[in-house]
């Protein structure tokens, strides 16, 4: 089992920037493929960003593409997503997600082939 807790949520205005982070524990972290979703009010969960096992491979939504950084630090557990030029578009429950990948590599499938979820942490952006 993997439990996974999402923090750096909160209410900014349009422009600013948050780094959302989410730590992970129980099982190998270096194991796991980590990505951050987002569900707003009203629509489907989707994917915003994803991060291989060693970091060396990200994708993005082409949404958030250029504004947002997903990063992981495999000595802390930790993922994070920095999000910079936030939109009131932006404005959703950020979804920390992981899958178990031993071995070779993974393309992202969306929210229903992840293993693992977090609880969600709110992100308000105010025009």
């Amino acid at each position: 089992q993997v439990q996974l807790v999402e923090s750096g949520g909160g209410l900014v205005q349009a422009g600013d920037s948050l780094r959302l982070a989410c730590a992970a524990s129980g099982r190998a972290f270096t194991s796991l493929v980590m990505d951050w979703f987002r569900q707003a009010p009203g629509k489907e969960r989707e994917l915003v960003a994803h991060i291989s096992r060693s970091g060396g491979t990200t994708n993005y939504a082409d949404s958030v593409r250029g504004r947002f950084t997903i990063s992981r630090d495999n000595a802390k557990n930790t993922v994070y997503l920095q999000m910079n030029s936030l939109q009131p578009e932006d404005t959703a429950v950020y979804y920390c997600a992981a899958k178990l990948v031993p071995i070779g590599n993974y393309v992202p499938r969306g929210a229903s082939d992840m293993d693992y979820w977090g609880k969600g942490t709110l992100v308000t952006v105010s025009s």
